[in-house]
Parts: C-alpha cells; sequence; structure tokens
C-alpha cells in the first residue's frame, strides 16, 4: 500500500515525507516479520507475498530515483535486470520440470542492505539537505558491485542446477 504513496511523493518532489513514509514501511515490514517468526504466524503465501512487497517497494523507489537523477540510470537498470533475470530463470526451470528454489544467499542479502542503505540515505539526504554527496557515491558503488556479484552467484547456482550438477542447494 505504501509503494504509490512513496513513488508519488518522490515524483511530485514531498522529499521528506517521501523519507519517513519510506522509514514507516520499513518499520513496519520488521515488526511484521517479527511478530511472524515470534509467533509463528506464517504461511505459504506470505512466504512469496513478503519479499515480492519488498521487491516491489525497492525497485519502485530506485526507478522514482532515477527518474529524479537521484541515483544513476545504470545503476537502476542493473538491480531491475538482476531481479528480472532470477525471476525468469525461476520460471524457465519450472517450465522445463526442474524447479529451482530459490533460498537467500550471503551475497543477496548484503545487496539487499546495500539497497536499502543507498535508497535510505538518498532520501534522508535530499529530505534534509545533508550533504552525503561522497556517501551516495560510495554505496552507489557498494550496491552495483554487490548487485553484479549477487546476481552471478544465482546465476551460477542454477546453471549447475540446469545442467544436473549438485542439488537444490542455494545457501551459502
Amino acid at each position: 500500500m505504501s509503494v504509490p504513496v512513496i513513488f508519488w511523493l518522490l515524483l511530485n518532489n514531498h522529499p521528506r515525507i517521501a523519507f519517513f513514509a519510506f522509514l514507516a514501511a520499513g518499520v513496519s515490514d520488521a515488526v511484521d516479520g517479527y511478530l511472524a517468526k515470534r509467533f509463528k504466524w506464517t504461511s505459504e503465501l506470505g512466504a512469496y507475498l513478503d519479499p515480492l512487497a519488498d521487491k516491489i517497494l525497492i525497485v519502485s523507489i530506485y526507478i522514482a530515483l532515477a527518474v529524479s537523477a537521484q541515483v544513476p540510470l545504470w545503476l537502476v537498470i542493473g538491480v531491475v535486470s538482476r531481479d528480472i533475470l532470477i525471476l525468469l530463470a525461476v520460471l524457465l526451470s519450472w517450465l522445463v520440470d526442474r524447479p529451482f528454489v530459490i533460498k537467500p544467499l550471503n551475497v543477496s542479502k548484503i545487496n539487499t542492505a546495500a539497497q536499502l542503505v543507498l535508497a535510505t540515505t538518498v532520501l534522508g539526504d535530499n529530505a534534509f539537505d545533508a550533504g552525503l554527496a561522497l556517501t551516495r557515491e560510495v554505496l552507489v558503488w557498494i550496491t552495483g558491485v554487490s548487485t553484479a556479484l549477487s546476481l552471478a552467484a544465482y546465476l551460477q547456482l542454477w546453471v549447475r542446477h540446469m545442467a544436473g550438477f549438485g542439488g537444490n542447494e542455494s545457501g551459502e
């Protein structure tokens, strides 16, 4: 529900409200995750929908930030392409009756953290004019490298799986 609101706020130059809405979305997601684990309020549907909602939020934020020239277009193309390629690989494996189940890799956890830290930094810098240009630049490159490494790791596992080498152990 927060995705279209945050997207609209960013595109209509309301950086402070967008920053706080993004923080609220993150906090509510963390609380939801904690409660689900703590009280075992989990479901198979939730296991698919929660990461999907997180991906939609981060991809939307990155697209809005690219439209307003706050992050480089090449990075947004990389972030979005990574997710699309992983999704297509999983779908293809199911179509050829060799299902490949994605489990988070350590490198993808680092990548997700880098994406979130960069988005939060850019949103915060825009909201409060914090002067974080150098920090932003460093985070852009960290996010770009971790995105490429994460894609390479998943594709390596997928190729090995599809070729029949090893099982479907996608954990590190």
